[in-house]
């Protein structure tokens, strides 16, 4: 079993002991925890709070006592059902309302689930504020409401169907020129909400053909449900029959876009955002931002355009806070999630999906073509498996110390800089694990830059 406490919310595999798996009593205790700090915000008022759900097959279970522990610290709750990730976010500003709670552990397996905290904005909680959602449940710090002050549940089915339209409204997205492309798309939604979803919005951007891979909304996902390529082979598969014209795969909250070219490779995670940046930049010149595991291509692309790149800490909340901060026109994450602020500071795949077939459309060529312009570089992901004995920050300055001379940020774990590659070394906010993120011009010299490190770190007497 196992319960994580951080910036990214309450994640953990469900059942177990309390405080060891996120069980019926940590779902109640983090959610009231999340309820008083809104109501602590408000000067001690309650509010209204929205809640949307993933299609995990514990996201019945977990939806129930969030929206009745929610109703009983005094709130009400607008309950839009199954929803995305980007939905719940743009249905708290859309309803005004206080907060909201999103019940989905993203890319994680099956058993996990987790609590992802919003502001009144719709964007994540910062770190001071997720810490104080933590010390509040820790301190049992909160007060139910009495009998005649419980809130009450509204339920509201249609931010689906109202993102969508948002989406299409944007304008940079031109429904004529996907339509006249006469796309043939397929689609894997590993059987979560991106299911229900992303068809509808293909279908209303004008794509031809949709080919459905894994889209009844059931939480029985049909293969590990991070859309990377060791889990996409299925959709790969059809690809190479020359059946479609592009390949989308989601996660399970559809906040992050992986593309599958018409041969069947992968355009690869990293490149999502490069090229809806690129499309972006081409009419909206300004800066762009991304993490520091992000590949260096977005900063090529911005450069191409004359414009300036900026890099954020790992975490969306990093990154939005950099673009808010520097005026950025796009940003995102190399894990596939571009955040694009014209309609709303959170990763989105529908926007993603809008752009990347208006940007197909208008280059005219093949998916294979088009990445092409783009600068080659391939990132090798990997990790060490942490035990309760690793002092991970010990490993981290170590590492520091032993590459003094070149140039490093210690912003978010340690990134050292050479002049054809990097590596960067940070702790996981979702999983027990080091990540080792290494990039160069080619995948056999970004293993060995990670296999490099892993022995410098096997070799610290720590």
């Amino acid at each position: 079993m196992s319960l994580i406490k951080s910036i990214s919310g309450i994640r953990g595999t469900i059942g177990g002991r309390s405080g060891e798996g996120l069980g019926g009593v940590d779902i109640v205790r983090f959610t009231a925890a999340y309820a008083q700090y809104i109501k602590n915000v408000n000067g001690g008022k309650t509010g209204r709070i929205v809640v949307g759900r993933d299609a995990r097959i514990s996201g019945k279970m977990v939806s129930h006592l969030v929206v009745g522990t929610l109703m009983a610290m005094g709130f009400d709750v607008i309950n839009i059902g199954l929803a995305t990730t980007p939905t719940t976010e743009l249905a708290v500003t859309g309803e005004g309302a206080d907060g909201g709670l999103i019940l989905t552990a993203s890319h994680n397996p099956i058993q996990w689930n987790a609590l992802k905290l919003l502001d009144r904005n719709g964007e994540f909680l910062n770190d001071a504020a997720g810490k104080e959602v933590i010390r509040i449940a820790e301190a049992e710090d909160f007060t139910f409401a009495d009998v005649m002050d419980l809130g009450s549940e509204y339920v509201n089915d249609t931010w689906g169907e109202r993102h969508i339209e948002m989406v299409k409204a944007l304008p940079l997205v031109d429904v004529e020129a996907i339509r006249d492309a006469a796309f043939t798309v397929a689609v894997d939604a590993v059987n979560s909400v991106g299911g229900i979803v992303i068809p509808r919005l293909l279908s209303a951007l004008g794509v031809k053909e949709v080919i459905e891979l894994n889209c009844e909304a059931n939480g029985h996902f049909a293969h590990t449900p991070e859309p990377i390529p060791e889990n996409l082979t299925q959709i790969a598969d059809l690809m190479k029959n020359g059946k479609a014209d592009v390949g989308f795969v989601v996660d399970p909250d559809v906040d992050r876009l992986a593309i599958v070219m018409e041969d069947g490779e992968m355009f690869v995670e990293e490149y999502t955002l490069v090229a809806v940046a690129d499309y972006i930049l081409s009419h909206t010149p300004g800066s762009t931002v991304s993490n520091l595991s992000s590949s260096r291509a977005l900063r090529d692309v911005t450069r191409r355009h004359g414009c300036e790149y900026n890099a954020a800490a790992v975490g969306e909340v990093n990154v939005v806070a950099k673009m808010k901060e520097t005026g950025a026109v796009i940003g995102g994450e190399g894990n596939g999630g571009v955040i694009y602020p014209e309609l709303h500071y959170g990763r989105d795949a529908l926007v993603g999906v809008a752009i990347f077939l208006t940007l197909l459309a208008k280059s005219g060529k093949k998916v294979t073509e088009l990445k092409k312009t783009y600068p080659p570089y391939q990132i090798a992901k990997n990790k060490i498996q942490l035990t309760p004995d690793i002092d991970v920050d010990a490993i981290l300055l170590a590492v520091k110390d032993k590459f003094a001379g070149c140039d490093i940020t210690d912003i978010d774990g340690v990134k050292i800089d050479f002049p054809e590659s990097w590596v960067h070394l940070r702790k996981s906010n979702t999983e027990p694990i080091i990540r080792i993120y290494s990039e160069a011009e080619t995948m056999e010299k970004a293993e060995k830059l990670a296999d490099e490190i892993k022995q410098v770190i096997a070799s610290l007497k720590i």
